[in-house]
Protein backbone atom coordinates (compact mmCIF):
# COMPACT_ATOMS: atom_id res chain seq x y z
CA UNK A 1 0.00 0.00 0.00
CA UNK A 2 1.16 4.01 -0.66
CA UNK A 3 0.17 6.87 0.50
CA UNK A 4 -1.92 8.41 -2.07
CA UNK A 5 -2.13 12.02 -2.06
CA UNK A 6 -5.21 13.50 -4.03
CA UNK A 7 -4.03 17.64 -4.59
CA UNK A 8 -0.78 15.94 -5.76
CA UNK A 9 -2.24 13.73 -7.78
CA UNK A 10 -4.61 16.16 -9.00
CA UNK A 11 -7.66 14.37 -8.74
CA UNK A 12 -10.56 15.94 -7.43
CA UNK A 13 -13.66 14.23 -5.41
CA UNK A 14 -16.74 13.40 -7.19
CA UNK A 15 -19.91 12.91 -4.91
CA UNK A 16 -23.69 13.48 -5.50
CA UNK A 17 -24.05 12.60 -2.26
CA UNK A 18 -21.93 15.12 0.08
CA UNK A 19 -19.82 12.90 1.38
CA UNK A 20 -16.61 14.06 2.49
CA UNK A 21 -13.22 12.82 0.90
CA UNK A 22 -11.39 10.55 3.29
CA UNK A 23 -8.41 12.49 4.87
CA UNK A 24 -6.29 9.74 4.44
CA UNK A 25 -6.19 7.49 1.29
CA UNK A 26 -4.03 4.79 0.49
CA UNK A 27 -3.30 3.12 -3.25
CA UNK A 28 -4.38 -0.73 -2.95
CA UNK A 29 -5.05 -3.89 -5.83
CA UNK A 30 -5.37 -7.52 -5.44
CA UNK A 31 -2.39 -8.23 -3.08
CA UNK A 32 -4.78 -6.64 -0.21
CA UNK A 33 -6.81 -8.92 1.85
CA UNK A 34 -10.19 -8.33 2.37
CA UNK A 35 -9.71 -8.26 6.22
CA UNK A 36 -6.65 -5.43 6.18
CA UNK A 37 -9.39 -3.42 3.54
CA UNK A 38 -12.25 -3.65 6.11
CA UNK A 39 -9.98 -2.87 8.84
CA UNK A 40 -8.86 0.23 6.88
CA UNK A 41 -12.26 1.47 5.51
CA UNK A 42 -14.05 0.69 9.06
CA UNK A 43 -11.17 3.42 10.80
CA UNK A 44 -11.77 5.76 7.95
CA UNK A 45 -8.95 5.29 5.44
CA UNK A 46 -10.18 5.47 1.89
CA UNK A 47 -8.56 2.99 -0.66
CA UNK A 48 -7.52 3.70 -3.92
CA UNK A 49 -8.39 0.77 -6.14
CA UNK A 50 -5.79 0.09 -8.86
CA UNK A 51 -6.13 -3.36 -9.45
CA UNK A 52 -8.59 -4.29 -12.44
CA UNK A 53 -12.18 -3.87 -12.00
CA UNK A 54 -13.60 -7.20 -11.76
CA UNK A 55 -11.55 -6.96 -8.56
CA UNK A 56 -12.50 -4.05 -6.76
CA UNK A 57 -16.36 -5.30 -7.56
CA UNK A 58 -15.47 -8.58 -5.46
CA UNK A 59 -13.40 -6.10 -2.85
CA UNK A 60 -16.93 -4.67 -2.34
CA UNK A 61 -18.56 -7.65 -1.96
CA UNK A 62 -16.59 -8.96 0.05
CA UNK A 63 -16.39 -5.52 2.44
CA UNK A 64 -20.36 -6.03 2.61
CA UNK A 65 -20.45 -9.61 3.88
CA UNK A 66 -18.19 -8.11 6.51
CA UNK A 67 -20.82 -5.34 7.22
CA UNK A 68 -23.33 -7.85 8.57
CA UNK A 69 -26.84 -7.07 8.31
CA UNK A 70 -29.52 -5.44 11.25
CA UNK A 71 -32.38 -8.02 10.77
CA UNK A 72 -35.00 -8.36 13.03
CA UNK A 73 -33.32 -5.25 15.10
CA UNK A 74 -35.60 -1.84 15.70
CA UNK A 75 -35.80 0.42 12.86
CA UNK A 76 -33.44 2.59 13.90
CA UNK A 77 -30.62 0.54 14.68
CA UNK A 78 -31.10 -1.06 11.54
CA UNK A 79 -30.85 2.41 10.11
CA UNK A 80 -27.35 3.61 12.08
CA UNK A 81 -26.42 -0.07 10.58
CA UNK A 82 -27.03 0.92 7.49
CA UNK A 83 -25.28 4.44 7.58
CA UNK A 84 -22.02 2.42 8.83
CA UNK A 85 -22.22 0.13 6.30
CA UNK A 86 -22.55 3.01 3.59
CA UNK A 87 -20.03 4.86 5.08
CA UNK A 88 -17.20 1.88 5.03
CA UNK A 89 -18.11 1.00 1.14
CA UNK A 90 -18.28 4.26 0.68
CA UNK A 91 -14.40 4.67 0.76
CA UNK A 92 -13.44 1.73 -1.92
CA UNK A 93 -12.87 4.27 -4.34
CA UNK A 94 -11.61 4.11 -8.02
CA UNK A 95 -10.26 6.53 -10.13
CA UNK A 96 -11.23 8.65 -12.97
CA UNK A 97 -9.12 9.70 -16.31
CA UNK A 98 -10.44 13.25 -17.69
CA UNK A 99 -13.65 12.50 -19.62
CA UNK A 100 -14.78 10.19 -16.96
CA UNK A 101 -12.80 7.16 -18.40
CA UNK A 102 -12.22 4.25 -16.43
CA UNK A 103 -8.53 3.21 -16.46
CA UNK A 104 -9.24 0.08 -14.87
CA UNK A 105 -8.04 -3.18 -16.58
CA UNK A 106 -11.52 -4.86 -17.63
CA UNK A 107 -13.52 -1.74 -16.53
CA UNK A 108 -17.15 -0.58 -18.37
CA UNK A 109 -17.36 2.39 -20.29
CA UNK A 110 -19.10 5.01 -17.51
CA UNK A 111 -18.53 8.08 -19.88
CA UNK A 112 -21.61 9.11 -20.84
CA UNK A 113 -23.54 7.73 -17.03
CA UNK A 114 -20.95 10.24 -15.70
CA UNK A 115 -21.52 12.36 -17.77
CA UNK A 116 -25.10 12.73 -16.96
CA UNK A 117 -24.69 13.26 -13.28
CA UNK A 118 -21.32 15.11 -12.76
CA UNK A 119 -21.24 16.67 -16.16
CA UNK A 120 -18.39 17.13 -18.63
CA UNK A 121 -14.82 16.49 -16.72
CA UNK A 122 -11.80 17.56 -18.09
CA UNK A 123 -10.00 16.43 -14.74
CA UNK A 124 -9.18 13.33 -13.45
CA UNK A 125 -10.74 12.60 -10.31
CA UNK A 126 -11.52 9.47 -7.67
CA UNK A 127 -15.14 8.30 -7.27
CA UNK A 128 -16.79 5.75 -4.54
CA UNK A 129 -16.77 2.27 -6.35
CA UNK A 130 -20.32 1.85 -4.54
CA UNK A 131 -21.32 5.12 -5.96
CA UNK A 132 -20.30 4.67 -9.69
CA UNK A 133 -22.15 1.44 -9.52
CA UNK A 134 -24.98 3.25 -8.46
CA UNK A 135 -24.83 5.97 -11.27
CA UNK A 136 -24.30 3.44 -13.61
CA UNK A 137 -27.52 1.34 -13.07
CA UNK A 138 -28.88 4.52 -13.14
CA UNK A 139 -28.28 5.56 -16.44
CA UNK A 140 -29.17 1.91 -17.72
CA UNK A 141 -32.86 2.42 -16.23
CA UNK A 142 -33.08 5.77 -17.76
CA UNK A 143 -31.92 4.12 -20.87
CA UNK A 144 -34.54 1.10 -20.37
CA UNK A 145 -37.13 2.88 -18.68
CA UNK A 146 -39.84 1.03 -16.25
CA UNK A 147 -42.88 -0.33 -17.87
CA UNK A 148 -46.10 1.53 -16.74
CA UNK A 149 -49.22 -0.76 -17.59
CA UNK A 150 -51.42 2.18 -16.02
CA UNK A 151 -50.61 4.05 -19.02
CA UNK A 152 -49.32 1.34 -21.54
CA UNK A 153 -45.71 3.22 -21.65
CA UNK A 154 -42.34 3.57 -19.96
CA UNK A 155 -41.46 5.92 -17.33
CA UNK A 156 -37.38 6.81 -17.89
CA UNK A 157 -36.20 7.65 -14.08
CA UNK A 158 -32.89 10.43 -13.67
CA UNK A 159 -30.14 9.20 -11.34
CA UNK A 160 -31.61 10.39 -8.13
CA UNK A 161 -34.84 10.60 -8.66
CA UNK A 162 -36.89 8.08 -6.82
CA UNK A 163 -38.22 5.02 -9.96
CA UNK A 164 -41.58 3.99 -10.04
CA UNK A 165 -41.20 0.49 -9.34
CA UNK A 166 -43.72 0.17 -6.92
CA UNK A 167 -46.89 0.19 -9.09
CA UNK A 168 -49.61 -0.37 -6.54
CA UNK A 169 -49.39 3.50 -5.86
CA UNK A 170 -49.70 4.57 -9.78
CA UNK A 171 -52.44 1.93 -9.92
CA UNK A 172 -54.35 3.35 -7.39
CA UNK A 173 -54.44 6.45 -9.19
CA UNK A 174 -55.46 4.85 -12.44
CA UNK A 175 -58.57 3.17 -11.03
CA UNK A 176 -60.18 6.06 -8.53
CA UNK A 177 -62.65 7.67 -10.09
CA UNK A 178 -61.76 11.47 -11.40
CA UNK A 179 -63.70 14.15 -9.42
CA UNK A 180 -63.23 16.12 -12.45
CA UNK A 181 -61.00 16.83 -16.06
CA UNK A 182 -60.01 20.23 -16.40
CA UNK A 183 -57.35 20.96 -13.85
CA UNK A 184 -55.36 18.74 -11.42
CA UNK A 185 -52.39 19.40 -9.56
CA UNK A 186 -49.74 16.69 -8.36
CA UNK A 187 -47.56 17.62 -5.59
CA UNK A 188 -43.91 15.99 -5.64
CA UNK A 189 -44.44 15.14 -9.06
CA UNK A 190 -40.99 13.18 -9.17
CA UNK A 191 -40.26 11.02 -12.50
CA UNK A 192 -43.97 12.67 -13.60
CA UNK A 193 -45.71 9.14 -13.70
CA UNK A 194 -48.90 10.33 -11.81
CA UNK A 195 -49.07 13.55 -13.68
CA UNK A 196 -49.05 11.24 -17.00
CA UNK A 197 -51.43 8.79 -15.95
CA UNK A 198 -53.72 11.76 -15.21
CA UNK A 199 -53.21 12.92 -18.12
CA UNK A 200 -53.81 9.45 -19.72
CA UNK A 201 -56.74 9.56 -18.31
CA UNK A 202 -58.35 12.52 -19.47
CA UNK A 203 -56.94 15.56 -17.52
CA UNK A 204 -57.07 18.39 -19.79
CA UNK A 205 -53.97 20.28 -17.74
CA UNK A 206 -51.85 18.88 -14.99
CA UNK A 207 -49.11 21.29 -13.23
CA UNK A 208 -46.68 19.07 -11.44
CA UNK A 209 -44.37 20.29 -8.67
CA UNK A 210 -41.08 19.49 -7.07
CA UNK A 211 -38.35 21.39 -5.21
CA UNK A 212 -35.80 19.30 -6.75
CA UNK A 213 -34.80 20.41 -10.16
CA UNK A 214 -33.20 16.87 -11.21
CA UNK A 215 -36.59 15.65 -10.68
CA UNK A 216 -38.71 18.35 -12.85
CA UNK A 217 -36.20 17.79 -15.59
CA UNK A 218 -36.68 14.38 -15.41
CA UNK A 219 -40.59 15.14 -15.44
CA UNK A 220 -40.06 17.13 -18.59
CA UNK A 221 -38.31 14.94 -20.49
CA UNK A 222 -40.37 11.96 -19.26
CA UNK A 223 -43.49 14.54 -20.46
CA UNK A 224 -41.98 15.23 -24.12
CA UNK A 225 -40.87 11.09 -24.61
CA UNK A 226 -44.89 10.64 -23.80
CA UNK A 227 -46.22 12.88 -26.06
CA UNK A 228 -48.93 14.47 -23.82
CA UNK A 229 -49.91 18.30 -24.15
CA UNK A 230 -51.01 19.86 -20.87
CA UNK A 231 -48.58 18.73 -18.79
CA UNK A 232 -46.71 21.57 -17.41
CA UNK A 233 -43.90 21.75 -14.57
CA UNK A 234 -43.31 24.48 -11.70
CA UNK A 235 -40.52 24.47 -9.01
CA UNK A 236 -42.32 25.05 -6.01
CA UNK A 237 -42.28 23.85 -1.93
CA UNK A 238 -45.59 22.32 -2.82
CA UNK A 239 -48.21 23.74 -3.88
CA UNK A 240 -48.30 25.69 -6.94
CA UNK A 241 -50.52 29.28 -7.11
CA UNK A 242 -54.59 29.20 -6.85
CA UNK A 243 -56.82 26.40 -6.77
CA UNK A 244 -57.26 23.02 -8.46
CA UNK A 245 -60.37 20.30 -8.20
CA UNK A 246 -57.74 17.49 -7.96
CA UNK A 247 -55.01 17.80 -5.89
CA UNK A 248 -52.75 13.79 -5.88
CA UNK A 249 -50.14 13.95 -3.40
CA UNK A 250 -47.86 10.64 -2.62
CA UNK A 251 -45.31 12.08 -0.01
CA UNK A 252 -42.17 10.56 1.69
CA UNK A 253 -44.23 7.70 3.83
CA UNK A 254 -41.59 7.05 6.20
CA UNK A 255 -41.11 10.62 9.17
CA UNK A 256 -37.65 9.73 9.22
CA UNK A 257 -33.69 11.48 7.82
CA UNK A 258 -33.01 10.89 4.71
CA UNK A 259 -28.91 10.19 4.24
CA UNK A 260 -28.88 10.31 0.65
CA UNK A 261 -31.21 12.74 -2.19
CA UNK A 262 -32.68 9.77 -3.29
CA UNK A 263 -33.76 9.02 -0.01
CA UNK A 264 -35.87 12.05 0.24
CA UNK A 265 -38.19 10.54 -1.81
CA UNK A 266 -38.75 8.01 1.01
CA UNK A 267 -37.89 9.40 4.57
CA UNK A 268 -39.54 12.95 5.58
CA UNK A 269 -38.02 14.25 8.71
CA UNK A 270 -40.99 14.62 11.16
CA UNK A 271 -43.20 14.18 8.13
CA UNK A 272 -42.81 17.92 7.63
CA UNK A 273 -44.30 17.45 3.42
CA UNK A 274 -47.14 15.98 5.15
CA UNK A 275 -47.62 18.13 7.74
CA UNK A 276 -47.23 21.28 4.70
CA UNK A 277 -49.71 19.45 2.21
CA UNK A 278 -52.26 19.00 5.33
CA UNK A 279 -52.02 22.59 6.33
CA UNK A 280 -52.14 24.24 3.23
CA UNK A 281 -54.91 22.02 0.77
CA UNK A 282 -57.60 24.19 2.25
CA UNK A 283 -56.60 27.05 0.28
CA UNK A 284 -55.43 24.86 -2.70
CA UNK A 285 -58.37 23.11 -3.33
CA UNK A 286 -61.68 24.31 -4.95
CA UNK A 287 -65.04 23.79 -3.01
CA UNK A 288 -66.15 20.14 -4.27
CA UNK A 289 -62.74 18.82 -4.93
CA UNK A 290 -60.73 16.13 -4.03
CA UNK A 291 -57.16 15.68 -3.01
CA UNK A 292 -55.57 12.41 -2.97
CA UNK A 293 -53.50 11.50 -0.38
CA UNK A 294 -51.49 8.23 -1.29
CA UNK A 295 -49.54 6.78 1.86
CA UNK A 296 -48.35 3.64 3.14
CA UNK A 297 -48.97 2.41 6.77
CA UNK A 298 -45.21 1.22 7.29
CA UNK A 299 -44.60 3.90 9.55
CA UNK A 300 -47.87 3.01 11.79
CA UNK A 301 -46.16 -0.49 11.58
CA UNK A 302 -42.34 0.12 12.01
CA UNK A 303 -43.79 2.85 15.04
CA UNK A 304 -42.54 5.38 13.67
CA UNK A 305 -46.28 7.39 13.81
CA UNK A 306 -49.15 6.15 16.15
CA UNK A 307 -52.12 4.63 14.07
CA UNK A 308 -54.55 8.19 14.47
CA UNK A 309 -51.71 10.65 13.78
CA UNK A 310 -53.33 10.92 10.23
CA UNK A 311 -56.79 11.82 11.36
CA UNK A 312 -55.78 14.07 13.89
CA UNK A 313 -53.97 15.89 11.59
CA UNK A 314 -56.82 15.83 9.03
CA UNK A 315 -59.04 17.21 11.58
CA UNK A 316 -56.76 19.66 12.67
CA UNK A 317 -56.58 20.78 8.90
CA UNK A 318 -60.37 20.94 8.38
CA UNK A 319 -60.28 18.23 6.19
CA UNK A 320 -62.61 15.25 5.42
CA UNK A 321 -62.04 12.03 4.07
CA UNK A 322 -64.58 10.92 1.50
CA UNK A 323 -63.29 7.51 1.11
CA UNK A 324 -60.04 5.26 0.69
CA UNK A 325 -58.75 2.67 -1.69
CA UNK A 326 -56.32 0.23 -0.55
CA UNK A 327 -53.94 -2.45 -2.27
CA UNK A 328 -51.40 -4.73 -1.07
CA UNK A 329 -47.29 -3.83 -2.10
CA UNK A 330 -46.36 -6.37 -4.89
CA UNK A 331 -42.66 -5.82 -5.23
CA UNK A 332 -40.36 -8.28 -4.34
CA UNK A 333 -38.97 -6.92 -1.36
CA UNK A 334 -42.19 -7.47 0.56
CA UNK A 335 -42.14 -10.91 -0.03
CA UNK A 336 -38.49 -11.46 0.53
CA UNK A 337 -37.42 -12.72 4.51
CA UNK A 338 -33.95 -11.37 3.91
CA UNK A 339 -35.27 -7.99 4.08
CA UNK A 340 -34.54 -6.28 7.18
CA UNK A 341 -38.13 -4.89 6.94
CA UNK A 342 -39.37 -8.12 6.31
CA UNK A 343 -42.03 -8.47 8.91
CA UNK A 344 -43.37 -5.09 8.53
CA UNK A 345 -43.50 -5.31 5.30
CA UNK A 346 -45.66 -8.07 5.21
CA UNK A 347 -48.15 -6.48 6.80
CA UNK A 348 -48.04 -3.44 4.81
CA UNK A 349 -51.19 -1.33 3.02
CA UNK A 350 -50.60 1.24 0.80
CA UNK A 351 -53.87 4.21 0.86
CA UNK A 352 -55.44 6.80 -1.55
CA UNK A 353 -57.06 8.65 0.60
CA UNK A 354 -60.30 10.78 -0.84
CA UNK A 355 -60.45 13.91 1.12
CA UNK A 356 -62.39 17.27 0.91
CA UNK A 357 -62.20 20.20 2.62
CA UNK A 358 -64.87 21.06 5.56
CA UNK A 359 -67.19 23.89 5.60
CA UNK A 360 -65.21 26.48 7.39
CA UNK A 361 -62.29 25.88 4.62
CA UNK A 362 -64.05 26.19 1.48
CA UNK A 363 -64.53 29.87 1.87
CA UNK A 364 -60.80 30.96 2.79
CA UNK A 365 -58.94 32.70 -0.36
CA UNK A 366 -55.84 31.14 -1.52
CA UNK A 367 -53.01 32.57 0.08
CA UNK A 368 -49.18 32.71 -0.67
CA UNK A 369 -47.42 30.20 0.94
Amino acid sequence: MNPLSIKDGGRRWLTTVGTRMPRTVVAVDDRITAGEAFRLAASGTGLAWYGDFPGARNLLTALSRRCGTATGKPFQEQRNQQSRRARILGRLLVPLDPGHVLPLRRGPDVREACTEVYGPSKAASLVSLRELLGVVGAHEWRVKGVEIPALGARIHPHHGVFSPVRGEYVDLVARTPLPAKELAFDIGTGTGVLAAVLAHRGVERVVATDNEPRALACARENFARLGFSGLETLEADVFPPGRAPLIVCNPPWLPARAHTPLERAVYDPGSRMLKAFLDRLPRHLEPGGEAWLILSDLAELLGLRRRGELLDALERSGLEVLGREDIRPRHPRAADPRDPLHAARAKEVTSLWRLKTGRLTTRAAPAPD
